[in-house]
């Protein structure tokens, strides 16, 4: 069997895999990538943040068009059903994959397709579908960021064509009357707006106390207060004892004794590392029981020539984040350092309805550190701009030291909250005096707009220390 030797071989085309592979081809090194699926992009593209968001974009549409009054008084009424929706998706699933397969043909970079396995520390076999022999490839570095998926526990049958995680959910070929989602993490409040916002009903099971604890309270209340006010019943504190496909429905029984019947359940509860048999152990490189790897600083994991990124090293698991490990982990192959390491503060997007954004601390966590800070409002329903969209629920919210006017945390809740957000997150990272609430204060923002919001939370803030 003839052997193809690289430089750097990339596992892996999602955003992770591809910040490496370009970063290392623009640096003079010979890299080759393995993509076990007939197209680059990985999950990112083809089943969870591009598909999912461009659903979430075509029923807001939806939704809107029924909800504006022009149209009401004409009597129009959009409904689509869910394989219609998801056909929105298609296209841009396409423009993405195609754009970034040109990526690779302008960079000279091969593709190899196929499952990669390793033989030795140094050489993989990457084995194709069908009849297709083997390739044995060598490389003196490696780079995996072969991604995550949706975890399935053993005693729930995903066969069954009423049971659904997040990736086969966005193949499911009917519009449901009603879902149970069992997680309420991010994916399960996602998935639990959007289908609401279809009109179904929705029951949405949180193991956990209260939504997305990781949030500032009162980002996290408002979202489950608008969640509830849509019509979804959230059930918290609340852990499945087994799920019952039936012919015409499913039922979730909980071991508190309840039991949710519903035409089809999503499980959004957990994700583990794609790391199965592919040689590591023999390597002595041992996952997690998320099937995550350990890696240092510099992405390196227990050999210090192979590396890893992306949601398979766990947090953030995020495809920006992703991409930027990449970048790094490949400046460290080709000069020995990295040119930089993740932000400290990185921006949260959690794409419900209404959308949510923050970076940097929360209120209980400025608390805990005894740090004396000060909060700005600016609610959506004031701005001229939120009156003209209608896009009215909502707020911005600084955190900012009294003293020092430091601004320490933004925290946004509704329509382009991931937009807005980033206008923050600039200022949060300049250094001294530059970081400072009087920013928003003295800077002329156009009007009427939704920026504008840093600047009435900032006067807001303000006049709570003077």
């Amino acid at each position: 069997m003839n052997e193809k030797k690289y430089d750097v071989i990339v596992i892996g085309s999602g955003p992770g895999g591809e910040g490496a592979a370009m970063k290392a081809a623009k640096a003079g090194k010979l890299v080759g990538v393995v993509e076990r699926y007939a197209q680059v992009g990985g999950g990112c593209t083809h089943w969870g943040t591009i598909p999912s968001k461009a659903l979430r974009h075509a029923i807001n549409r939806m939704m809107e068009f029924n909800r504006n009054p022009l149209y009401r008084s004409l009597g129009q009424v959009a409904r689509f059903s869910y394989p219609e929706l998801l056909k929105t998706a298609e296209t841009v699933i396409a423009q993405q994959a195609a754009m970034r397969r040109d990526f690779y043909t302008r960079n000279q970079i091969p593709v190899h397709r196929g499952f990669a396995c390793f033989l030795d520390a140094h050489t993989i076999e990457v084995r194709a579908a069908g009849s297709q022999p083997p390739q044995r490839l060598r490389a003196d570095y490696f780079v995996l960021a072969t991604g995550s998926r949706p975890y399935r526990p053993d005693d729930v049958d995903f066969n069954h064509p009423r049971v659904f995680d997040s990736d086969t959910i966005l193949s499911m070929p009917y519009t449901p009357d009603s879902i149970t989602i069992y997680g309420a993490g991010v994916i399960g409040c996602e998935y639990a707006s959007m289908f609401r916002n279809m009109g179904c009903k929705v029951d949405l099971v949180d193991t956990r106390q209260q939504l997305l604890s990781f949030l500032d309270d009162e980002i996290a209340h408002a979202l489950g207060y608008h969640l509830r006010d849509q019509g979804v019943v959230i059930r918290h504190n609340e852990t499945y004892e087994r799920v019952e496909p039936q012919s015409d429905s499913v039922v979730l029984q909980l071991k508190s004794g309840k039991r949710i019947r519903s035409d089809v359940v999503l499980w959004a509860n957990g994700r583990t590392g794609n790391v199965q048999q592919m040689g590591l152990e023999a390597l002595g490189i041992k996952p997690n029981r998320r099937g995550q790897l350990d890696v240092n600083v510099n992405y390196q994991t227990a050999l210090p020539h192979i590396y890893a990124v992306g949601d398979v090293v766990g947090y953030p698991s995020l495809a920006s984040a992703s991409y930027d490990q990449g970048r790094f982990a490949a400046s460290h192959i080709v000069q020995g350092h990295c040119d930089s390491h993740l932000v400290e503060f990185i921006p949260t997007g959690i794409y419900t309805s209404p959308e949510i954004s923050s970076v940097g601390r929360t209120e209980s966590e400025l608390t805990e550190a005894c740090i004396p800070y000060e909060v700005g409002y600016s609610w959506f329903k004031n701005l001229a701009r939120g009156q003209i969209t209608g896009k009215t629920v909502g707020m911005l919210k600084l955190l900012f030291h009294r003293e020092t006017l430091e601004i320490l945390g933004i925290h946004c809740f509704g329509d382009q909250a991931a937009e807005i957000v980033h206008i923050g997150q600039a200022i949060m990272s300049q250094q001294g005096a530059a970081n400072s609430l009087l920013y928003f204060v003295n800077t002329t923002f156009n009007y009427p707009t939704m920026a504008e919001a840093y600047r009435v939370a900032a006067l807001n803030g303000l006049n709570r220390v003077h």
